[in-house]
């Protein structure tokens, strides 16, 4: 093995192992997340997740780069739409996921990949081949098997999770839009603005003070598990390819299986593994087509030696 062979796999390991911390950090928020909506407000909830998230990034990011310089943007039109569509998918979720399984709820969640895949043609301008396209109709069959509309097998509240899994597509769309524009730690902090102020004004007339030490340490952990699980996840992909790394994400569905299980007393049936097997095999080819493609375009660029 060459120094460069064994450089790339180290890398590629790294990444997995970022990416399987960011699929166990970000369903153990999901489960406070639900165990909170027991006894609180959803929006009491979203206000500790989003101001939480924005501290800490500030708290983050503010020292090395400074206040002016984090957020100054070059299109604050898109940053601002970004941030509410961010709320609004917490918004979603956070919600639905008092009604729903963890497992079940992850596995909705996991649709915003084939709805950015869908959207990527007319929002930007990319080509999507029928084999793609395939997949995202696949993945979405999937879901429906996970649901089962009119079975009852999945509460109606359910669709306030495709609600969430849209809004957080689009927001992935308008984050492509701008990274070539602006610092990525600059998006990262306008995420959580909108959350943040519409938040703050609204949480007064829902707060109640938590009843217990341990419900005060949930809802402290939030922001913090949320930022940290999405920071990993971004570390993830600095170490290889989408394709190798961006499956591994899906173990998220396994910890929520796990978590449900332990702290709520329910464990999916067949046909929501059915489903679940069917999104994660469409979301692998959609990100193995979509690192091929990008490959392609480089080759295309290389000049010839």
């Amino acid at each position: 093995m060459t120094g460069a062979q064994e450089k790339l796999g180290t890398n590629i390991l790294r990444g997995i192992l970022f990416m399987c911390l960011a699929a166990t950090v970000l369903p153990v928020m999901n489960a406070f997340v639900k165990y909170l909506n027991l006894d609180y407000h959803p929006f009491a909830i979203i206000w500790a997740r989003t101001t939480g998230h924005f501290v800490f990034m500030l708290l983050l990011f503010a020292p090395a780069a400074g206040l002016r310089t984090l957020f100054r943007t070059q299109r604050p039109g898109i940053q601002a739409v970004r941030s509410v569509l961010h709320l609004a998918s917490m918004l979603c979720f956070f919600t639905g996921i008092a009604f729903v399984p963890l497992a079940e709820a992850s596995a909705i969640t996991f649709l915003a990949p084939f709805i950015v895949t869908a959207l990527s043609g007319p929002m930007l301008g990319e080509k999507v081949g029928i084999r793609r396209w395939a997949a995202v109709v696949v993945g979405f069959c999937g879901a429906l098997v996970v649901t089962r509309p009119g079975s009852g097998a999945v509460p109606p509240e359910a669709i306030l999770l495709f609600g969430s899994a849209s809004s957080y597509a689009l927001y992935q769309i308008l984050t492509k839009k701008v990274a070539a524009l602006d610092r990525p730690e600059t998006s990262v902090v306008y995420s959580g603005v909108a959350g943040t102020l519409v938040m703050s004004a609204v949480v007064p007339f829902f707060w109640i003070w938590p009843h217990s030490w341990l419900d005060a340490a949930l809802f402290l952990s939030l922001g913090l598990l949320g930022g940290i699980g999405h920071y990993f996840v971004a570390r993830a992909f600095m170490w290889g390819p989408a394709s190798v790394i961006a499956p591994f994400n899906y173990g998220q569905i396994a910890v929520a299986t796990v978590l449900g299980y332990y702290i709520f007393g329910h464990l999916p049936d067949i046909w929501t593994w059915v489903g679940v097997a069917i999104i994660i095999s469409s979301g692998i080819y959609i990100a193995y087509r979509e690192t091929r493609r990008r490959a392609e375009r480089t080759a295309l660029r290389r000049p010839a030696s």
